[in-house]
């Protein structure tokens, strides 16, 4: 599963079945409202075997396990496929607003529901007890013409810049990123910075934070039964596939794919055994086409495998 086309996780959701299809593997690619519903749908929804999601799920996920048993069954099973790129928490505003302390009493755009826009910014505003008077949801195409509108005063994405959604030309000089600057979001997130000239509206280099992204899977190795076995291949297959043909993604697909540090792990997560069968260096993917050379790989493959053995 994966965010709808305008984000980053669409572009790199088939920039996998694309790496699929070459193997002769089809890969179904389903769009969602966001991070939190693709968390589920890998929990709940049936032949969804891996989904995209956004840091702050898991962190949430996390924290509230041991206080609320909804959070707590719905953490049972899932796993670490593998970690993907930074997601950078990008800020829209009109002239006026310079910070996220200037966003009290403010209407903000947070995207769906369950994006990690919605997340991410509910978490931040808590965090520096600032208060919006309101978040509002919809769309993130949406989101971009209040803001053009004046409906709302900031919109918030939290995806791998450069956004498409944001640098299509319907915002203009009119609008600009704002700075994330304060010490104790950078002691909660990575801190980062978004390039000059990522956006036409933003000539100057700007500060910010970042959440890691991954791909989230289940614990099919648990269970013998047919739907389990074939889920944990599909889940072995392309774990192979990604990591066998990363320099090949590097090259080809999207430009974040150049960020990425397989051996990166969230804390507090496991990674899967199927996604373990897949980095065995004897495991090998049925493919009904010839798959790429992978030796240019292997020392990098070397240094995950040793990674994940610690």
């Amino acid at each position: 599963m994966a965010s709808k086309p305008g984000g980053t996780h669409w572009p790199f959701a088939e920039d996998i079945a694309k790496l699929g299809k070459k193997c002769g593997l089809d890969l179904n690619l389903v769009q969602s409202g966001g991070s939190l519903e693709n968390f589920f749908g890998v929990r709940n929804r049936h032949n969804t075997q891996f989904g995209i999601v956004a840091g702050d799920v898991l962190n949430y996920m996390n924290s509230y396990q041991s206080q609320n048993a909804d959070v707590r069954s719905a953490v049972q099973g899932m796993r670490i496929m593998l970690p993907l790129y930074d997601a950078e928490v990008q800020v829209v505003a009109r002239s006026g607003i310079n910070s996220l302390a200037d966003l009290a009493g403010r209407r903000v755009g947070v995207g769906p529901e369950d994006s990690a826009a919605n997340l991410t910014g509910q978490l931040m505003f808590d965090i520096l007890h600032v208060k919006p008077s309101e978040l509002v949801k919809g769309s993130n195409d949406d989101m971009i013409e209040l803001l053009r509108q004046g409906e709302i005063d900031a919109l918030i994405r939290v995806a791998g810049a450069p956004v498409d959604a944001l640098a299509d030309g319907r915002l203009d000089e009119r609008f600009h990123m704002v700075p994330i600057t304060e010490s104790v979001l950078k002691a909660s997130y990575k801190p980062t910075t978004l390039k000059a000239g990522t956006y036409k509206f933003q000539p100057n280099a700007v500060e910010t934070i970042a959440v890691k992204t991954v791909i989230m899977t289940y614990e099919y190795g648990s269970m013998k039964n047919a739907y389990y076995q074939k889920s944990c291949k599909t889940v072995a297959d392309f774990t192979k596939l990604i990591v066998d043909n990363i320099d090949e993604l590097r090259r080809t697909g999207h430009p974040k794919w150049k960020d990425i540090d397989l051996t990166e792990i969230p804390n507090g997560w496991e990674i899967g055994d199927c996604v373990r069968k897949g980095l065995d260096p004897n495991y090998e993917v049925q493919c009904t086409k010839a798959p790429a050379d992978d030796s240019a790989n292997q020392a990098y493959l070397d240094l995950l495998r040793k990674h994940l053995k610690e």
